[in-house]
């Protein structure tokens, strides 16, 4: 057995720690749960309600955050998927900082205020559909956007399978519901490669009026490019609705094919020519708040600094080809 080892330490006497008497508990008090955090005075000011902001309606709420457009949300409130406090929520319904809002069982996270929009241009090629989950298998263009870290990016209209060119996308339900609602109508530029060459009464017909399945429509401008590639020739075209291929079925009805379909234009927003087929770029944040209407954040109130706007690629080039 071997022999301990002497310490050259000196030894200290013990120390007797006064432990503070614990203070009696109240007999009405319930008894804290072992491990159980005891109450901060942080944890009050966190609950802390701001009554200053007035109550704002649901449905402009969730759009503003993200969550969906208008018409989806309150598509969703008639279903009963959005509990206000767990309780199922009514159209027209108000709420404020202080209340728990949840979509679906989960909950959202809702900040009061003016905060700034993102919208990004996208140039859309042909052979991508405009939808999130597509049962066929085929490219969305979902899968190219840029992450959003607050709620998810809303299409603002939508083009067909076959048709390329300008397609927005914000984060904003509330401006995307004003881009597309019919009561805004907002004015849409289409360049159309046609087979064959429209004549005058053609022309006339498509500007005052041709009769559809769902109903009459007409363009409100339409000329030609000037450019022409044999038996097809280019127009320009405006219009201010987005019906299901309203422009390929105005042109059919008239007996025209249309070859090549890109929209140029929306609104007031165009689309950049150096932006080419499957490249996106965001509107810096002061063009965006202009487009919904809303005061430019000042440099110093939480705005970013000022850059240029920078084109991005997602899609692969081969599948450009």
């Amino acid at each position: 057995m071997s022999t301990p080892r002497k310490s050259n330490r000196p030894l200290r006497p013990p120390l007797n720690k006064i432990r503070p008497a614990a203070p009696e508990a109240d007999a009405d008090a319930a008894p804290r749960r072992a491990g159980a955090r005891l109450p901060r005075e942080s944890d009050a000011r966190d609950r802390r309600v701001d009554n200053t902001i007035a109550p704002e309606r649901l449905q402009k709420v969730l759009a503003r955050a993200g969550v969906a457009s208008r018409r989806d949300i309150e598509e969703l409130i008639q279903a009963g998927k959005i509990l206000v406090n767990d309780r199922p929520a009514e159209l027209g319904q108000k709420i404020g900082p202080g209340d728990r809002v949840k979509v679906n069982g989960r909950l959202v996270q809702i900040k009061f205020g003016v905060r700034p929009p993102r919208v990004v241009i996208y140039h859309k090629p042909e052979g991508e559909i405009v939808s999130r989950h597509d049962p066929e298998g085929r490219p969305t263009v979902f899968e190219h956007l840029p992450i959003v870290r607050r709620g998810r990016w809303l299409a603002i209209g939508r083009l067909d399978f076959n048709t390329s060119g300008l397609l927005l996308f914000t984060d904003d339900g509330e401006l995307a519901n004003h881009l597309m609602h019919p009561r805004y109508a907002l004015e849409r530029e289409y360049a159309v490669r046609l087979l064959g060459e429209l004549g005058a009464e053609q022309i006339q017909t498509l500007t005052t009026g041709v009769a559809l399945e769902d109903g009459p429509a007409r363009f409100n401008s339409l000329r030609a490019d000037g450019s022409s590639e044999g038996a097809n020739h280019w127009y320009r075209v405006t219009i201010s609705e987005g019906r299901n291929r309203e422009v390929r079925r105005m042109f059919e009805a008239v007996g025209l094919t249309v070859s090549r379909l890109m929209r140029v234009r929306y609104g007031p927003v165009e689309l950049p020519p150096r932006l080419k087929r499957g490249m996106w770029m965001e509107l810096p944040e002061a063009d965006a708040c202009r487009l919904a209407g809303r005061p430019v954040p000042q440099a110093g109130q939480g705005s970013d600094k000022v850059r240029p706007p920078r084109l991005r690629r997602t899609v692969p080039p081969s599948r450009l080809k």
